[in-house]
């Protein structure tokens, strides 16, 4: 059995329809360094940390590659969902997308989810992945086998423990919740 920790990111500094790669707000780094002092207590000596390349997934991984002195590695895997509209219409589609089922997606949306489920099970040892609230959602809709692209609702710096075994992706248990909507 490989643990797997994945944190989405803290909360952005301009909305997904606003900047297509902003960093963190204030409160998102507050949220970071609130993820890493969890993370600290819970994590083995011996941990891999992975990123998004996407700027609020780095910055949130800052504080905890900071306090274990580690490096991140940045892996495209754990990258946001793209969007196959223009920036500005961003928000419509995302919010048309998460009324949706896996099944209604096209190639590249599923040869996104299974780049996200390859990438885990190569995982090999215990790891934090900085991520977002969409890749939660793929990972927890193939370990559920479920239909719908949402499937939990990810606050900004959440934990979620997942597990491997034998290739299998098991959601141990989904961090805290969001009570707002998505940005």
């Amino acid at each position: 059995m490989t643990q797997i920790w994945l944190v989405r990111h803290g909360e952005a500094s301009a909305t997904w329809g606003e900047h297509s790669d902003p960093g963190l707000s204030h409160k998102g780094v507050r949220e970071a360094e609130a993820a890493a002092a969890y993370l600290q207590s819970v994590v083995p000596q011996r941990v891999a940390l992975m990123s998004s390349p996407k700027a609020r997934a780095q910055e949130t991984a800052a504080p905890l590659a900071a306090r274990l002195n580690l490096s991140v590695v940045i892996n495209d895997a754990f990258q946001e969902i793209q969007a196959p509209v223009p920036l500005e219409d961003r928000q419509v589609w995302l919010q048309g997308f998460m009324r949706q089922t896996w099944e209604q997606q096209g190639a590249s949306l599923w040869g996104w989810r299974e780049g996200i489920v390859s990438a885990l099970q190569r995982v090999t040892e215990p790891t934090v992945i900085f991520t977002h609230f969409l890749v939660i959602n793929a990972v927890v809709a193939h370990s559920r086998q479920a239909s719908k692209t949402v499937q939990c609702w990810p606050d900004n710096g959440s934990v979620h423990d997942v597990e491997l075994v034998s290739g299998a992706i098991n959601v141990v248990r989904l961090g805290q919740q969001m009570t707002s909507v998505v940005n």
